[in-house]
């Protein structure tokens, strides 16, 4: 069975979304990567060639008949569209947040400020967490089972790798502030992880 993505009209809805998503991540990439002073470890490295390899996997999963969701086809598209929509709602609410403090890349000083206020007030890394919900929207989307385990886990993956890095330099950089701001919230599922 052909996924939704590929059917008209169905692939209007997700590609119009995907475009609408995607856009503003590969802009912060473009700008990472031109950063001079990127001390971040590589980890905008993992993140793209770890989600590069999980997407270039999770669309040909889409197509096998054993993977594909069957009983609500219709269904699973719009969950999916609306988890990459909430994914991306949220991204843009973290980027609002933290400011000039967001970067593509792992920069810390000494003078900045631990935000506490919007999502941060609930989680560390919520802009991680509405990455995962994204990536786990276009494999629902795309009606695979697999294909949203194998973005789900590569998304842990990649994020789990950014946050040890990003911690030790916010740490070494901002100290005790962000120490107390660590104890207090968990990193991307409230009150569990």
């Amino acid at each position: 069975m052909t996924p939704l993505p590929f059917v008209w009209p169905y692939a209007l809805l997700f590609w119009a979304v995907d475009l609408w998503a995607f856009t503003p991540e590969f802009a912060i990439i473009r700008r990472a990567r031109r950063s001079p002073s990127a001390t971040d470890a590589k980890s905008m490295q993992v993140i793209i060639l770890g989600m590069w390899i999980a997407y270039v996997g999770a669309f040909p999963l889409a197509w096998v008949p054993a993977f594909q969701i069957t009983g609500h086809r219709v269904g699973a598209l719009l969950a999916g569209v609306a988890l990459m929509v909430s994914g991306s709602l949220l991204r843009r609410h973290c980027w609002r947040m933290l400011g000039a403090s967001f970067t593509g890349d792992v920069r810390a000083s000494a003078g900045q400020q631990v935000v506490t206020r919007g999502a941060y007030a609930i989680l560390r890394h919520p802009s991680y967490t509405a990455g995962i919900v994204l990536n786990a929207g276009v494999g629902i989307a795309l009606g695979s089972w697999a294909s949203a385990l194998l973005l789900i886990a590569a998304s842990v993956a990649v994020y789990s790798h950014r946050i040890a890095v990003e911690e030790r330099a916010l740490l070494a950089a901002i100290g005790e502030p962000y120490e107390r701001f660590m104890r207090t919230r968990k990193r991307l599922i409230p009150f569990l992880y």
